[in-house]
């Protein structure tokens, strides 16, 4: 087989050499220092960090990475790939869980590590699938959550008290959320009233539509929700729906005797803390505080390259402030670091 003929890897599972001190694959750069805003999270679930003398993360998770299930046949749908890997792995009892957890805490054993990341994976599915229309390619997602999960078996406490699930669904969530928060383009989430109308309702309308079996274009859409079509296409554009949708009532494999949505759902009590119209809003009500917050040029800059409906060059907003044009990208970048840690602490 030559490389043209060669099927490409797809990466669901962490490779080896990712960094587990920073969220994330390996080639991208931590703006902000996660793991303390993670831990934060962690304590305020879990209470005080579980004792590591005998559980070494660092040991565990780049072995346990390398275990895990990775799919290299892309010939068909990526996602539905995945799910028939995984569907090979049974849910654990609550008895189940708790023996296996507290053997590893015990004794750092990297195949009870690895039988309780399997168990889960599930879990990791339906949490990436609240976001699947905020950002387009949930196979991304499905990986950052995966680094989530393995770093909650590390540091799962089952003395505590807590399930597994519940616990991990803090780390899965947090993962994911600082990956959307680092790759998501800064995009004009709202100012109008109409846009405003449209980035609370547009999806939930569109899946209301599709649950009715009609097709929800920009026209039924702008007319359902009295705004213009114009307007629709733009919204649905930033949300990033242009790559393409994932129904949750898709089959899986050939037989298509389960869809996605009965496939994702983990058949457990879970509380879903913060789901997927709850992040968008905190995105939403935050913005407008964080743009207050910033210094008169700041905020120009900011408004005129990151909120404008017809962004500014840079050239033409250093020419007003008398710097150059390197100046002008340097505090758009600043600004947008800010943006990151500013949304990151909120989301804490």
């Amino acid at each position: 087989m030559n490389k043209k003929d060669k099927a490409p890897k797809v990466e669901v599972l962490p490779s080896l050499d990712i960094d587990l001190k920073k969220s994330g694959t390996s080639d991208r750069k931590a703006d902000i220092d996660y793991e303390n805003i993670i831990s934060e999270l962690h304590d305020e679930v879990e209470g005080e960090e579980p004792d590591l003398v005998d559980l070494d993360e660092d040991m565990i998770l780049p072995v346990l990475s390398e275990k895990l299930p990775a799919i290299t046949d892309v010939s068909t749908n990526k996602l539905n790939q995945y799910l028939k890997e995984i569907s090979r792995y049974k849910l654990l009892s609550r008895d189940q869980e708790l023996a296996l957890a507290k053997a590893l805490k015990e004794t750092g054993d990297i195949e009870i590590a690895k039988k309780l990341v399997l168990s889960n994976l599930r879990l990791v599915v339906k949490i990436a699938m609240e976001y699947k229309y905020t950002f387009n390619n949930v196979m991304d997602l499905i990986q950052e959550g995966n680094v989530g999960l393995m770093k909650a078996v590390s540091l799962y406490d089952p003395d505590k008290g807590a399930k597994l699930s519940y616990y991990a669904s803090w780390w899965i969530r947090s993962y994911i959320l600082k990956f959307i928060l680092d790759n998501f383009r800064l995009v004009k989430i709202g100012t109008t009233n109409e846009q405003k109308k449209l980035f609370y309702n547009l999806m939930r309308e569109k899946q209301k539509l599709l649950n009715q079996g009609i097709d929800p274009d920009h026209k039924v859409l702008a007319e359902n929700l009295d705004v213009s079509e114009k307007a629709v296409a733009l919204m649905d554009m930033r949300l990033g729906e242009g790559g393409g949708e994932i129904s949750l009532d898709r089959p899986v494999g050939d037989e298509a005797k389960q869809s996605i949505g009965d496939f994702v759902s983990s058949g457990e009590d879970f509380t879903e803390d913060i789901s997927f119209q709850q992040s968008l809003k905190l995105l939403q009500d935050n913005l407008d505080d964080f743009v207050k917050g910033l210094k008169e040029r700041d905020r120009e800059i900011f408004q005129k390259r990151l909120l404008s409906e017809a962004p500014a060059s840079l050239q033409a907003i250093a020419d007003d402030y008398g710097v150059s044009r390197e100046r002008i990208r340097q505090i758009e970048s600043r600004l947008i670091d800010n943006l990151k840690l500013y949304m990151s602490d909120i989301i804490r």
